[in-house]
Parts: structure tokens; sequence; C-alpha cells
């Protein structure tokens, strides 16, 4: 489930709160990360789970329709295409789906009035209206629909935001990655006919990777630290921001430890993290420096890359 992007995030996150902390307790950095990488999973099922819950706000509407002594002509013959919805139905359905959710906690009862803002928000889209007026009545359109759903309705949303930072300070971060990740498992559900249970790591090695970049990179630390001061000419060590210290700790970090991983590939993917967790000039710093350090530790012979290509920049 997590991209190798979103666990070098989560693995600097550590490192940066391990070193604010001047703690020296290293495997409780480890178990932070992990449960950090986990709770990615848990915000997925989460808001898969809102699925449900717009359908039941859609058949509370039709039952108070249906019950008005003098209902319009739209709820004395409502449309039941929303709450037919297979995609919904096929959540509800799968046992496993409902025991994680039910043991994590992961339901919307708390939270009726945002889902119902959510069901107000969408029943007014054209997305929305060319469901319900289509004449197509396929597994494959109901998954459409919560494609469009998931793409439309959650990310900029403050009402979610306040939901989500109370729940957990992890996953506004987390929100948009997630909101993909789940865009990409309907497909899958369309595809396979059957809901698809994500692992956290996409691949086997990936935890191993997240626990020994965050180790190497506490570990190495003060000594690539001192390193990056003798690279910053005129700039002092204490006007050096921490977060672009970090950044510049766990890339020389991957670059060593990590034989297979092009130096391209590393250098660039923290910049990129820079321009979202630093300042405006961090991804200059970061890449320069983290390029000449890395630089100087090839020709030292420090860094050997495995395969063809490896030390392109």
């Amino acid at each position: 489930m997590l991209s190798r992007r979103l666990i070098r995030i989560k693995a600097f996150k550590s490192l940066f709160a391990f070193v604010g902390s001047e703690s020296d307790n290293v495997n409780a950095a480890q178990k932070s990360l992990i449960e950090s990488c986990d709770k990615v999973k848990d915000l997925y099922y989460f808001m898969l789970n809102i699925s449900s819950s717009l359908v039941t706000v859609a058949e509370e509407k039709i039952a108070v329709g249906l019950r008005k002594f003098h209902p319009t002509e739209e709820e004395a013959h409502p449309n039941y295409k929303f709450v037919r919805n297979r995609f919904a139905r096929m959540l509800s359905d799968d046992p496993e789906f409902g025991r994680i959710c039910q043991k994590r906690g992961l339901v919307w009862g708390e939270y009726e009035p945002f889902v119902r803002h959510v069901y107000n928000s969408m029943v007014t889209k054209e997305y929305y209206q060319n469901y319900m007026n289509s004449g197509e009545d396929s597994f494959e359109e109901d998954c459409r629909l919560f494609s469009c759903i998931f793409q439309d309705e959650f990310e900029d949303n403050e009402e979610l935001d306040s939901i989500l930072e109370d729940l957990s300070l992890l996953w506004v971060d987390d929100l948009a990655y997630t909101l993909n990740v789940i865009i990409a498992g309907i497909e899958d559900a369309r595809r396979k006919k059957r809901i698809v249970h994500p692992n956290t790591f996409l691949k086997e090695d990936d935890k191993e990777f997240a626990l020994r970049l965050l180790t190497e990179s506490i570990l190495r630390y003060d000594e690539y630290f001192k390193l990056l001061e003798t690279h910053l000419d005129n700039w002092k060590s204490d006007r050096l921001v921490s977060t672009d210290a970090a950044l510049i700790v766990m890339g020389v970090t991957e670059a060593v430890v990590f034989p297979t991983i092009p130096v391209k590939v590393t250098i660039n993917e923290y910049v990129e993290i820079s321009k979202y967790y630093s300042t405006p000039n961090s991804r200059i710093f970061v890449n320069g420096i983290l390029d000449r350090i890395i630089q100087e530790k090839i020709a030292s012979g420090e860094i050997v890359k495995q395969g063809r290509g490896l030390f392109e920049q």
C-alpha cells in the first residue's frame, strides 16, 4: 500500500522527532515508524467505510419521503439506484472488511452530520445525476460512481480535516495519498469482482527498507551532520533548518546503505520531500549539499552501486 516515497516521508518524520526529543531509544523510534505506516491502512478502511454510510443516508431519505402524507412525485416514486449500488453492497457484505472496521473502530456513526453533508454535496454534482439517470445498470458503473465520489468530495475538506485531526495527527497528511489508493482499490474490485484488502507495504522488503533507513540514519546522524557542517561555507550550523539537516542525513544514509537504489533517485526523492516539509529555499539547498556529499563518497569508494546506470545524475 505504501509507496517508497511515503515510506521515506514517514522515516524522515521519525528521524526528525527522534533528534528533536534527544532520546536514545532506537527501538521506540522503530516501533513508532511501523505504527505510523500501519495507520495509513487504518485511514484507508475508515474512508472506504463511508461508502455504506452514504447509502444508509440515502435509504433514510427515501423512507422519510415515503412516510409523508403528501409526498412529491420524486418522493412517492424514488429512484433506488444508489441504495442498490453493488460496490457499496459488496463492502457491506465482505466479512473481512466489516471485522477490520469494527475491531479498529473505523466507523462513521459519531460523524453522521459529516456523512450527510457529503451526501447533500454529491447529489448536486453532475457525475451523480448522470449516474442516477443513465440507462446503464452495471457493477462497473456502480464502481465508477464511487471513484468519482472519492475523487471529488474529500480533498480540501475542512470538516473532514478536523475529524481526521481528532482521530490521528498522522491522517491529514496521509489523506491525499490514501484517496488515490482507494480509487485504485475500487478499480481492482471492478476487475476482480471482490474487495481487495491491501497490505501495509507493497513489497516484502519495504518494511525492512523502512526500518533500516531509519535505524542507519539515527546511528549515522552525528557523523553525517558534522560532515554537512563542513559544506555550509559561510552559513553557520545554528542557522541550518533542522528539517533540511534531517533530509540530507537521511539522503546520504540511503545512498551509502542501499547499493541498488540509483543516486539520481535518492537525490530526487529527498529534494521532492523538501518541497513539502521544509522552507521555500530548501529544494535548492538540499539538492546542492546532498549531491556534493554523495559525489565525495562515490569518489572515496564509500558509496558503491550495483548495476548499470546507478550513478547517472
